[in-house]
This record gives structure tokens, sequence and C-alpha cells, in this order.
């Protein structure tokens, strides 16, 4: 059994790994920044006028609410470790989210609406470019020590461009932290995004780097299923605070004396402790619910082949995306050197074992699940 799931994560790390090898080119200039799989229309939104007319509406209220917030700025002051850091706030608006601890040598802000980057007090200098015309970024090579970009990236038409945009402006060792949440406006977020799921959009953002061929390994901070603050206005109605999504990288070659970053944990409000956990596992066969969430264990049909070695034709998976211990994945896996893929957790009911299972994408094995 274990060797066949040690086979199974093999073959998905050589999966993986091809497709990156097909992204490794040696021009990595505008003209060559696009993806091999998603099609153009992916890009494409439901408003395609002018973005010019629909950005100079100032929408200074904030976009997340203030636990968010705070995550997004505690985030940034535990990656930014730099002492007097240059830093882009990309696609910048009238917060740029640097905590007081950190004092940049200058924060420049590029965005749409004049009125809110003169409001952003964390700024040292102002640009109005529009990136869906212009992905070409009006900086020097190797300006910039961190490049912010903050519930954004989704309305990006030309990210690949964009993307290999900012790995040129990035130092070596240089930070690319992109942070997203559930929340959009509907009519100018691109199509890929608004048919993806939350963790869709965690690959398709860790696409944009990869296709860039500039960065280190991607890492991804999830913060998700906590309560809002008792102030916040939708908090009787059991709405959980926006969750939050990270995924960064640096850009290779950091000079051995450039201090290296952490690696921020996952926040999620239904991880459980360790004695709690094993009571559970020791009950699944009872229950037949997932440990991690308490979500009910869908029938699973193991499929057959001339190398099939489950001991079943049947077994249990937890198919809830919002599980714990499947978010945790991408990060624990990526942490081993295998990106874009993660785990969810089964139960075989012919030795009562539980274990990981590998899985690519939020799709994968979901074709077996067993109506009953």
């Amino acid at each position: 059994m274990v060797n066949s799931i040690d086979r199974s994560v093999r073959i998905v790390r050589e999966g993986i790994q091809r497709v990156s090898r097909h992204h490794q080119h040696n021009d990595s200039t505008i003209e060559n920044s696009k993806s091999s799989w998603l099609p153009e229309e992916a890009f494409s939104r439901a408003d395609e006028s002018d973005d010019r007319y629909f950005y100079a509406i100032e929408r200074p209220g904030p976009h997340l609410d203030v636990r968010a917030l705070q995550t997004v700025e505690r985030v940034i002051g535990e990656l930014v470790v730099e002492d007097a850091p240059v830093i882009l706030d990309l696609m910048a608006g009238i917060d740029s989210h640097i905590p007081q601890k950190r004092t940049p040598a200058t924060v420049v802000g590029l965005g749409m609406n004049v009125a809110e980057l003169e409001k952003n007090a964390a700024l040292s200098g102002r640009v109005v470019h529009d990136l869906n015309v212009d992905p070409r970024l009006p900086f020097d090579d190797e300006m910039f020590d961190v490049v912010l970009n903050t519930v954004s990236v989704d309305y990006l038409t030309q990210p690949f461009a964009v993307f290999a945009e900012i790995a040129r402006i990035l130092k070596p060792g240089g930070l690319l932290l992109v942070f997203f949440s559930n929340r959009y406006f509907p009519e100018k977020v691109v199509k890929a995004w608004r048919e993806g799921s939350e963790e869709e959009h965690v690959l398709l953002v860790e696409e944009f780097f990869r296709n860039a061929c500039a960065f280190e390994r991607t890492l991804v901070f999830v913060s998700k299923g906590f309560p809002r603050p008792s102030d916040d206005k939708y908090a009787d109605f059991g709405i959980p605070s926006d969750p939050i999504y990270a995924v960064y990288a640096e850009r290779a070659g950091r000079p051995a004396d450039r201090k290296k970053r952490p690696i921020v944990e996952v926040e999620l409000a239904l991880l459980t402790d360790e004695a709690a956990l094993k009571a559970k596992k020791r009950k699944v066969k009872e229950t037949l619910c997932c440990p991690y969430c308490d979500g009910q264990l869908s029938k699973w049909e193991v499929p057959q082949h001339p190398f099939t070695e489950w001991d079943t034709d049947f077994m249990f998976i937890c198919f809830n995306d919002y599980c714990p211990y499947y978010m945790r994945g991408w990060n624990s896996l990526a942490g081993q050197g295998t990106h874009g893929v993660s785990y969810r957790f089964l139960y075989n009911p012919q030795n009562g074992a539980t274990m990981p299972i590998p899985v690519p994408s939020p799709h994968a094995l979901k074709d077996g699940i067993v109506e009953e």
C-alpha cells in the first residue's frame, strides 16, 4: 500500500517536472510570456470597456474585513526582512498594508486611480499605469527588493507578461508577494478566475510564477475559517472573515549575504489538537467522517488496471475542498520540492488504514465518487 502511494507521488512529481521543463526557455521577454495550456479567452472579462472609466471612480472603502487586513499586514511584516527595502506596490490603492515596524527606503505605488494613490500615505512615489494596456513596467532592471500585489492579480488580462516584468525589475533574492481573497468586481475579473475555485486560483497564480522562469519555488499561505470581528457589519450573519491566500517566491540568484525569509505557517480555524485528532481517526470506521474537518467521507471506486495493488474495490476519501488537511497539503509538498500537488484523507475499510492520497488538482479522483 505504501509503495502504491509512493509511486503515485512519484508519477505526479514527474508530471509536474515535465510541465516545468516545458516552460523553461532562454527568452523571458514580453512576447514569449504566455501560457501553453490556458486559452486566450481565459483572460477575457464580462466588461471589456476601457478600464480608465471603471477605475476613475474612487473606491476608498476597505476591500477586506479588518481581520483579513491585519493578516495581510502581518504576513508582509514577516516576509519583508530587508532593513530598508525598496518596495513596489503593484496595482496600488489607498493603503499598502506595510506594518509600522518596517521602514522602507522607498515605496512606489503603481495604480489606476490618482486620488487613491494620493491618499496612500505609505507611498513616496506614484505612477499611473494600465497594465492591461501595456504590461511593461516603467522601471529599471533589478530596481526593487519587494513587489507587493494585494487583491488585484485577478484583474490582469496579461498576467504572464506582467510576471515576467516583475522578475526583471526585482533584485536577485527579491520577493514577489501576491495576496488574494474570494471577493472581486465580477465585471472586471478575468474568466479563469471567475469560473475557478479558490484552490484553482492558487494553482493559477503559481503558474504565473512558474511561467516567468525566474523565481525559486513558490510557497502558499492560507488563513481562513475565522469569525469576523464583532464590530464588522456582517458579524451577525455568521459569515466567516474573508479568506486570505498568499503565493510568494524569491527571484532566483539570492546573494549569500542576503537575509533568508521565513515560511509563514498556514492558519486554518478547523485545525484540532493531536489528541482529539487521534481519537477521531480511531472512530473513522464507525463515523466515516474526516478527522480533520468532520466532513462525511465519500465512497470512492478504486480504479482497476493491471498495476492495481489495492486490496479492496472501494475506499473512502474526504473531498471537502476546505478541509485543513487538504489545504495544508499544497504547502507541505511544495516544501519537499513537489509543487502543484496536495493530498486528501483516505480510509481503507478492508484493513482500517488511514493515509494521504496525492491529488494534482481539486478535481482529481472525483470522477470515482460512488453516489449512494
